[in-house]
């Protein structure tokens, strides 16, 4: 009998155990896991990389490296110094990830680097070199764009299956260093962009696809609009604009070249890809830390969809938007809760400002949540002011939130 009590008192202790664990395992899959935060990051002129917010991102994008003589190199030697300053920061930031950029706008090389199996392997152990050599963990490919030539950069019909042999040749390539790689690319928020990629096949080679959520609307636009919108925006939304006539007046044309205008936005390509078989844990979306503004801009509409005299300013960091324009009494602030989006317009001036804020970007990390993207990544950090309350700050309280 006391052999069999013994045996009980065991049984009921595995079975207590069994479902302890049991518990333990189910709560692990039912944690929500956080969203990554990636900061693509240009150096500063007073670059201190002990004084960037590294807690506060999952993953630092080093930008950017280029495709010279069919391999990765800085164009600038002192760039080489500078990232081994960023990477010995994760001493004190052991769970952040360094990653270096190959690309970016206007960047050449990649249809040529492309092209040929011989090619692709030099590249390939360059990358594998440089991210050894600077104990790197990982890399994301900016190559703008497979198959079209834009900003007059090389492009060739046969981008299209090179580009899914190079991610997987990557792959490939980064399995083999001793430190675990994360691979990335960045790719375009507009449809047109995924005529030129196998998008399911390259999927099967990366971690993360960062959609360029922004420049939705360029400097060089006759209309004004929303350039990083988060919210889906119809025709309807800006019919009886002078936005809406421009596009009227070239829907033929725009016909003959093979696609129709549709306002674009985060939740318009998210719903595209995932609808087209991306999972949305690889999708992670952009936010812009820099705005655009036109001028000669009427007042009709608080200048949302009107004609401009033209750009303004090219480009404006955050911080020079925060300091020079959202104090500025001549310009009010406007939400536009069909974007999602703020703007900033001048009745005085007659400029218009198409930006993100800090609510528009924790509306965005809030989205990235709900849908369970990867999470959220922006363009770049170095734009952002040094207050307290920065766009980053706002993201990554959204992304804690319990």
């Amino acid at each position: 009998m006391k052999k069999l009590g013994i045996y009980i008192l065991l049984s009921l202790g595995v079975i207590l155990a069994s479902s302890f664990i049991l518990q333990e395992n189910n709560d692990t899959k039912n944690q929500k896991k956080a969203p990554v935060v990636m900061a693509y990051y240009v150096p500063e002129k007073d670059y201190q990389p002990e004084k960037l917010p590294l807690h506060q991102l999952t993953h630092i994008i080093y930008s950017f490296t280029n495709v010279i003589d069919g391999e990765m190199k800085f164009r600038d030697a002192e760039n080489g110094e500078k990232l081994k300053s960023l990477v010995a920061q994760r001493k004190n930031h052991p769970g952040l990830k360094v990653m270096i950029a190959c690309g970016g706008w206007g960047a050449d090389g990649f249809s040529d680097m492309a092209h040929t199996a011989e090619n692709r392997k030099k590249f390939v152990q360059s990358v594998l070199d440089f991210n050894a050599e600077y104990q790197l963990d990982g890399l994301d490919i900016d190559w703008e764009y497979p198959g079209i030539p834009a900003a007059n950069t090389g492009a060739r019909p046969e981008d299209k299956q090179n580009f899914t042999l190079l991610m997987k040749e990557l792959r490939e390539g980064l399995n083999t260093l001793e430190r675990e790689q994360t691979l990335t690319f960045a790719s375009a928020g507009w449809k047109r962009y995924y005529d030129h990629v196998e998008i399911n096949e390259v999927m099967k080679h990366v971690d993360y696809m960062n959609v360029m959520t922004y420049d939705q609307i360029g400097a060089t636009s006759p209309y004004t609009g929303h350039h990083t919108a988060l919210g889906l925006i119809e025709l309807e939304d800006i019919k009886d604009t002078p936005a809406a006539v421009f596009i009227e007046s070239r829907r033929e044309e725009m016909k003959k070249r093979g696609y129709t205008y549709e306002p674009r936005s985060v939740e318009r390509i998210v719903e595209f890809c995932i609808d087209n078989g991306v999972s949305p844990q690889q999708i992670v979306i952009g936010a812009a830390f820099y705005g655009r503004a036109w001028k000669g801009v009427p007042p009709d509409n608080n200048g949302l969809y009107q004609a401009n005299g033209g750009s303004y300013i090219g480009w404006s960091a955050y911080h020079q938007i925060r300091r020079e324009f959202e104090s500025n009494g001549n310009y009010k602030r406007y939400w536009d809760p069909i974007a999602e989006a703020p703007y900033l317009y001048s009745a005085t001036d007659s400029v218009f400002i198409s930006y993100d804020d800090t609510v528009s970007v924790r509306l965005k990390t809030n989205y990235a949540i709900k849908k369970k993207l990867g999470g959220i990544m922006f363009w770049e950090l170095g734009n952002d002011t040094k207050d307290e309350d920065s766009l980053l700050k706002s993201i990554y309280d959204a992304s804690h939130k319990e």
